[in-house]
């Protein structure tokens, strides 16, 4: 593995089972996922709702378990290590969970909360050094240290995820993985986040995998992009290339939907056409040659693979780069 990449998945697979009619069936939800993380980047991982860009996450940490694939990280494969050893792995892959309200104990301080991981993995040698890294940790993330002796009821929604982001840097890991991390939050909080996560992978070295479905958050934050459908990747490219040069009709779909101000330069029609197929009925395929709006007879026969297009991106198209939507300007609507 290069040195510059502190993970890397390979072939990555996580189904779930599913009952219906009485059988039961075999649901896809990461299909041969493919990625490396470059150490101290941030990988924005982006698609619709049902996309598994969730469970890609899930799967590093081993809290939904894979069927298929590797996952390199220090020389290991962390999907095959035992499970004592998985817990000590994930002091070093973190993660932050997208509903601050579900993802604290209404029960716990928010010190206690804080300092959960440290706390099993006995990493304070007393109780004054654990009172003092909790207090500077909630300083990190913008919170007074009294509200060490809070509880989750007591603080905004907005405060909640500063405290789960605190959670996912005590002690200091070498990922995080941000699940929809700002997806509850109001429009001016999300930016606070979104800033501070920048903040903290500077001051703390950090690797971050940033999850979402909003590709315009995805474009403030993130160093490259990788864009999901049904389960796998199918174009990734550093930001700026993706967002100036969109190679797969489905990336292109996903930036022509980003509201503009400017009327002429909307799209002319209807950018995601239908609803993505169950994934319990997959046929042969490009899985996205129903709403495709270039798709061709060998779109409905072969899958195509995701390999190297111009420019060093990562593309799964038979027509990469071939432009799918037209602005009402160009279209003279």
């Amino acid at each position: 593995m290069n040195d510059n990449v502190i993970l890397e998945a390979a072939g990555l697979k996580t189904s779930f089972f599913v009952k219906r009619g009485g059988k039961r069936f075999e649901l896809r939800a990461v299909d041969d996922v493919s990625f490396d993380l470059h150490r101290g980047e941030i990988l924005g991982v982006v698609g619709e709702t049902g996309c598994g860009k969730t469970t890609v996450g899930r799967s590093l940490v081993g809290l939904a378990k894979s069927s298929g694939g590797t996952v390199t990280f220090g020389g290991e494969n962390i999907l095959a290590v035992r499970q004592s050893r998985l817990r000590a792995i994930r002091l070093k892959v973190r993660m932050i969970f997208q509903d601050p309200y579900a993802s604290l104990n209404p029960r716990r301080t928010i010190g206690d909360s804080v300092a959960e991981a440290g706390d099993i993995h006995n990493c304070f040698s007393d109780g004054k050094q654990r009172a003092e890294q909790i207090a500077r940790t909630l300083d990190s993330v913008g919170l007074d240290p009294s509200f060490a002796g809070r509880f989750p009821h007591e603080l905004s929604g907005g405060q909640r995820q500063r405290v789960g982001i605190a959670r996912a840097i005590l002690p200091t890991p070498d990922i995080v993985i941000a699940d929809e991390p700002v997806s509850a939050l109001d429009v001016s909080i999300q930016a606070q986040v979104l800033n501070l996560l920048m903040d903290l992978r500077k001051s703390l070295q950090l690797t971050i995998m940033f999850i979402s479905h909003d590709l315009s958050v995805i474009g403030q934050i993130s160093d490259r992009i990788a864009v999901m459908y049904l389960g796998r990747i199918v174009e990734m490219a550093d930001a700026g290339e993706l967002f100036s040069n969109p190679a797969h009709p489905y990336t292109q779909a996903l930036i022509a939907a980003i509201p503009k101000p400017d009327p002429s330069s909307r799209i002319s029609a209807d950018v995601l056409r239908g609803e993505p197929p169950s994934r319990l009925e997959l046929r042969d395929g490009c899985p996205y040659s129903d709403r495709c709006p270039i798709s061709r007879d060998i779109c409905l026969s072969q899958a195509p693979p995701l390999q190297t297009s111009a420019g060093g991106r990562l593309v799964a198209c038979h027509f990469p780069g071939q432009a799918c939507f037209l602005t009402k300007q160009e279209s003279g609507g």
